[in-house]
Parts: C-alpha cells; structure tokens; sequence
C-alpha cells in the first residue's frame, strides 16, 4: 500500500520527540481532567461520624432489654 518513502517519513514523524512530548502531556492532562471529575461528581460528600464509644453501645444494649421486661411481657419455658 504504502511505498517505502511515505512509510519511512511516517516512523520519523511518529518518533520524532515533538510528537511523543505531546502524546505524554495529554495523556496526563487526561489522567488528571479524569481524577477531578470522579471527586467532583456523582454523591455529595458525608460529614465525618464521630466515632461511638464501646460503652455506649452496651448500655444502649442494657437499656434496650430493660425495656423490654418493663412492658410485662413474661417468658415461658
């Protein structure tokens, strides 16, 4: 198809260092126009929990369960 002549300024100007700097700085423009998108978009940002402490969480349970025999429920055995 190509005749040797085209197919060598061909090779030259893909390798030539002007096009290779340009293929990189796009590729990072990319990589980076991506990354800021995906923080940017899709759900709005948490605020951060506050962490609960192991105590409250077992008097919450103890609290729970005393409420529950409070209500006069009986177990049967």
């Amino acid at each position: 198809m190509f005749n040797a002549e085209v197919r060598r300024l061909l090779i030259q100007v893909i390798t030539s260092w002007q096009v290779i700097a340009v293929t990189v700085v796009l590729v990072v423009y990319i990589f980076i126009v991506r990354n800021v998108a995906r923080i940017y978009s899709g759900r709005p940002p948490r605020p951060p929990r506050a962490p609960k402490a192991k105590k409250e969480k077992s008097e919450a349970k103890k609290a729970s369960s005393a409420a529950n025999d409070e209500l006069g429920l009986e177990e049967e055995a």
